[in-house]
C-alpha cells in the first residue's frame, strides 16, 4: 500500500508539518501505516539507522493516547525502538529530537477542536517540509492483516503497551530557558497563567517561576478547550479581561493546545496579535533576517528595524525555508513568526556567553519572556510596547465548515495571472465595500492591496475544512470592520 493513496482513502491529509484528520478517520491502522512510511522515508534519506530510537510524544486530547499507542507499536514493529517523552509541547519534542539527532512524531491536533487530531514528524534536523511530505506519500508499506479489525482498530491482546514515560524531553526544554537568561530576571512580576488543556502549562510555570516571576494558575481544564491564538474565542476575550480588571497582572500567559502557539494578553487583558508580538520579539533579540508569511502585518517593513525581510507562504515549513534563505546569506541572528504568535530560531542566540540552540520551529516559551523583558528594559508596560510600533492593525477570523474545493473555485476568478482581469474582478466582489484594488498577491491565497492603503487577503486552511480572512488597517475598529464585511460577502458563496 502506498501512503498517499492511503491519504485519499482515508481523508487523513498533511496539513502543517504533518497528517491531520477527524478522530474517526484516524484509526490504529491509518496511524501505524504513516508512522511506517514516516519512518521508511527517515531511513530512505538516511537519518534512521538500523534499530535507532525514536521519541513519540503528545497532547492532552481525548483520542492522543490510542493514536500514540499505534505510532509506538509501528515503530516497534518495523525494529525501532519507540522513547516515550510523554505529554510535553511540540517544540520540547523537536528540541530533544534536534540535540540527541532522532526522528520524533507528536500526537496533536494543534489548536482545532477535539473531534480532530493528527501526526507531526520531525527528522532529527528539525520538522519536515513540503519536499519531505512528498517522499513520505510515495513509500509502500505492508499492514499485517491479522493486526487490525475490519474498522481499523488494533486486535485486542495484539496492542503492545506504551513504554514508560521518560521526562528527558521535558527536563531537557525547561532547562534550555533557566540556563539561557538570568536567574531572576522576571523578578518583582506577577502573571496570570491561562493553563486550561494546553500540554505547555506545566513547563510555562515552572519557567516562569524559576525566572522569578510570581505565577499565578488560572483556568486549568481536564477537558480539552480549542483554543486558537490566531482566531481567539469571544470567551478566552472576556476571561483576559475578567483577569486584568483585578489588577493583579502585568501580563497574561498561554498557549494553545500543543504548546507551539504563544498567546501573550498585556495589563489590560487584551491578548496581543502573533504577528506584533514577533515584531517586537525580532527586535529585542536584534535580528537582521526575518523570515514570515505574506498574511502577517506590515508594520515589519515600516519599523525599518530589519536588514532583511523575507515573505513566505503561509505555514511553518515555508518559514523555515525563508529562514535558511536568509542564513545562506550570512545574516546572523536569524528569526521567523508567524501570525498565530509560533516564533522561530535558525541560528544559535547569544547573550552574555549564554548560547540558546537554534530551535527551527514554532516555540511558545521564548515569547512570553522576551517580551517581558524588552518592556522592563525600555520602562514599559505590554500595551505601552505594542504601542510603539507603526499603526498598523490587523484583525483575521474564518468560516468553519468551508469546504476547501468551494474555496478554491470561488477564488480562482481573482489569480488568473492577468492582472486586468484580476482587478476587475476583485473590484466587483469588494470595490463597495473598500474601493480600487492596486495590487493582487497570490503568493498564498488572494491578498488584496487597495489603493487606500488597506489589504484584505483571503486564503482557505491547510489544517481545517475552513476559509480564512485576514485584514489589515490604520485602525483596530477598521481592522475588525473589514473582516466583518469580507466574512459576509464570503459566507455568500455557500449559497
Amino acid at each position: 500500500m502506498q501512503i498517499g493513496d492511503l491519504m485519499r482513502e482515508s481523508g487523513v491529509q498533511f496539513g502543517t508539518s504533518g497528517a491531520r484528520g477527524r478522530v474517526v478517520d484516524m484509526t490504529d491502522r491509518v496511524c501505524y501505516a504513516y508512522t511506517l512510511g514516516f519512518l521508511g522515508y527517515c531511513a530512505e534519506i538516511g537519518v534512521l539507522p538500523a534499530g535507532g530510537q525514536v521519541a513519540l510524544a503528545g497532547d492532552y486530547r481525548p483520542s492522543t493516547g490510542r493514536i500514540l499507542q499505534a505510532c509506538a507499536q509501528a515503530v516497534a514493529d518495523a525494529g525501532y525502538r519507540p522513547r516515550h517523552l510523554g505529554r510535553i509541547p511540540s517544540p520540547a519534542l523537536a528540541a530533544f529530537g534536534l540535540a540527541l539527532g532522532l526522528p520524533s512524531l507528536m500526537v496533536t491536533g494543534s489548536h482545532i477542536p477535539d473531534d480532530r487530531n493528527g501526526i507531526k514528524f520531525n527528522l532529527p534536523s528539525g520538522e519536515i517540509l513540503k519536499a519531505d511530505e512528498d517522499g513520505i506519500r510515495a513509500q509502500r508499506v505492508e499492514l499485517p492483516a491479522s493486526l487490525f479489525t475490519p474498522d481499523g482498530a488494533l486486535v485486542p491482546g495484539t496492542a503492545r503497551p506504551l513504554p514508560p514515560e521518560d521526562p528527558a524531553g521535558y527536563r531537557a526544554y525547561v532547562a534550555r530557558y533557566l540556563d539561557f537568561f538570568p536567574a531572576g530576571c522576571l523578578a518583582g512580576l506577577t502573571i496570570g497563567l491561562y493553563e486550561h488543556s494546553s500540554v505547555a502549562r506545566e513547563a510555562l510555570y515552572e519557567v516562569l517561576t524559576g525566572l522569578g516571576a510570581e505565577v499565578e494558575r488560572l483556568g486549568r481544564s481536564e477537558v480539552f478547550i480549542p483554543v486558537d491564538t490566531e482566531a481567539i474565542r469571544p470567551e478566552d476575550v472576556r476571561l483576559g479581561r475578567d483577569w486584568a480588571a483585578t489588577g493583579r497582572y502585568q501580563a497574561l500567559v498561554s498557549a494553545d493546545g500543543d504548546g507551539d502557539r504563544p498567546l501573550v494578553g498585556d495589563e489590560r487583558g487584551n491578548w496581543l496579535r502573533g504577528d506584533i508580538v514577533g515584531i517586537l520579539c525580532a527586535r529585542y533579540l536584534g535580528a537582521e533576517g526575518v523570515a514570515t508569511p505574506v498574511s502577517c502585518n506590515t508594520a515589519l517593513e515600516q519599523t525599518g528595524w530589519f536588514p532583511a525581510v523575507r515573505r513566505t507562504r503561509i505555514g511553518s515549513p515555508f518559514v523555515i525555508e525563508g529562514m535558511a534563505a536568509l542564513k545562506a546569506g550570512c545574516l546572523d541572528p536569524v528569526v521567523g513568526y508567524e501570525a498565530n504568535g509560533g516564533f522561530l530560531t535558525a541560528t544559535d542566540l547569544v547573550r552574555d556567553d549564554r548560547r540558546l540552540p537554534a530551535l527551527p520551529t514554532r516555540d511558545a516559551l521564548l515569547v512570553p519572556i522576551v517580551l517581558l523583558l524588552a518592556a522592563r528594559d525600555q520602562g514599559l508596560s505590554l500595551s505601552a510596547l505594542a504601542s510603539s510600533l507603526p499603526p498598523r492593525f490587523t484583525a483575521s477570523d474564518r468560516l468553519k465548515d468551508f469546504p476547501p474545493e468551494l474555496s478554491q473555485a470561488q477564488l480562482q476568478p481573482l489569480m488568473a495571472g492577468d492582472g486586468i482581469r484580476d482587478r476587475a474582478a476583485a473590484e466587483e466582489l469588494f470595490g463597495a465595500c473598500f474601493g480600487a484594488v492596486a495590487a493582487i498577491d497570490t503568493t498564498d491565497g488572494v491578498r488584496l492591496a487597495f489603493a487606500n492603503g488597506e489589504i484584505a487577503h483571503l486564503r482557505p486552511s491547510g489544517n481545517a475544512p475552513e476559509l480564512r480572512a485576514y485584514t489589515e488597517a490604520d485602525s483596530l475598529e477598521r481592522a475588525w470592520e473589514m473582516n466583518r464585511q469580507c466574512l459576509e460577502i464570503l459566507a455568500g458563496w455557500r449559497e
